[in-house]
């Protein structure tokens, strides 16, 4: 099997007595749209700043193309690009002049997309970057991390600054793109609250709280294993033995049930009583994440 391109295990980083990330273990393999989920405040980027060895690890090891970033950090960091919440830039610098520079550090620079990336986003090279919009800010950044075309492409909260026109066609166009130039080698792993635009790209997602993992999941498998169903019945509906739906919403004659795995069972269990109605369907990643506090004790 290929080298993952992220590995981290048992990872932990704690700031005085408050562990931001507590025994955190996950593998992204080659060719992936990784989400990375959780509340502000879940672990997300300090997990993130470990992965580039901007933070330390308390305890346990990470690794990056099977690389030690600490002991390595060049060579992990040629073969990435990293997209922050926070973007910053010289100030004194025009869009121009801030590719340029980033470019310089790079061994490739495709100036192909560079151009096609201007001109989508309707930025005047010409113009500071302190006169330019968070958003806008936010597009140069893009711009910057996927010129070099790199292998491992991170972000985090990408597209926090943008407006839902141009965050919508960045995450299916941009990024669509970026994998589909060579989409054995290029792995996305982005750090997002927007569950629902990256919904048709995601490949696999971890799911954190407080620091811990709470779910790991192939896209797929989780949509078939998360569920809803909606029953109407003819008249107030009997007492029910709904024990194993992870939330159950009751108006009127109507149910609405959020399942986890046991589908067949409640769905056989609701048909006894003869409903009205009764439709199922898979629920959205997004609502996974919501419903995703009802497994703590699982």
């Amino acid at each position: 099997m290929s080298t993952p391109i992220i590995e981290i295990n048992g990872l932990t980083r704690r700031y005085g007595k408050l562990d931001a990330v507590n025994d955190l273990s996950l593998t992204v393999r080659p060719g992936r749209c990784y989400g990375f989920f959780g509340r502000n405040g879940a672990g997300k980027t300090t997990t993130i700043k470990c992965l580039l060895n901007l933070l330390r690890p308390t305890a346990g090891t990470v690794r990056v193309f099977g690389l030690d970033p600490a002991k390595q950090e060049v060579a992990v960091k040629s073969r990435l690009a990293y997209v922050p919440d926070a973007i910053a830039f010289y100030p004194w610098m025009t869009v121009r002049e801030t590719l340029n520079y980033v470019a310089s550090f790079r061994q490739h620079w495709n100036r192909e997309t560079e151009a096609e990336l201007l001109n989508r986003f309707d930025l005047d090279p010409k113009q500071k970057v302190n006169a330019l919009s968070k958003g806008q800010r936010t597009q140069v950044a893009l711009i910057g991390a996927i010129c070099p075309d790199p292998e491992l492409l991170i972000l985090d909260e990408p597209t926090s600054g943008l407006d839902p026109i141009v965050r919508r066609e960045f995450i299916q166009t941009v990024i669509g793109a970026y994998q589909a130039g060579d989409a054995e080698r290029r792995t996305v792993f982005v750090s997002t609250h927007l569950i629902s635009e990256f919904e048709g790209l995601i490949d696999e997602f971890t799911i954190i709280e407080k620091g811990r993992n709470l779910l790991t999941l192939e896209a797929d498998v989780a949509r078939d294993r998360f569920r809803k169903i909606q029953v109407r019945f003819a008249k107030e509906p009997p007492p029910l033995d709904l024990a194993g739906a992870l939330h159950v919403r009751r108006d009127g004659r109507e149910l609405e049930l959020l399942v986890d795995g046991n589908f067949d069972r409640l769905l056989e269990r609701l048909r006894v009583h003869a409903p009205e109605s009764v439709r199922a369907e898979s629920l959205s990643l997004e609502e996974i994440f919501l419903v995703s506090g009802h497994l703590k004790g699982n």
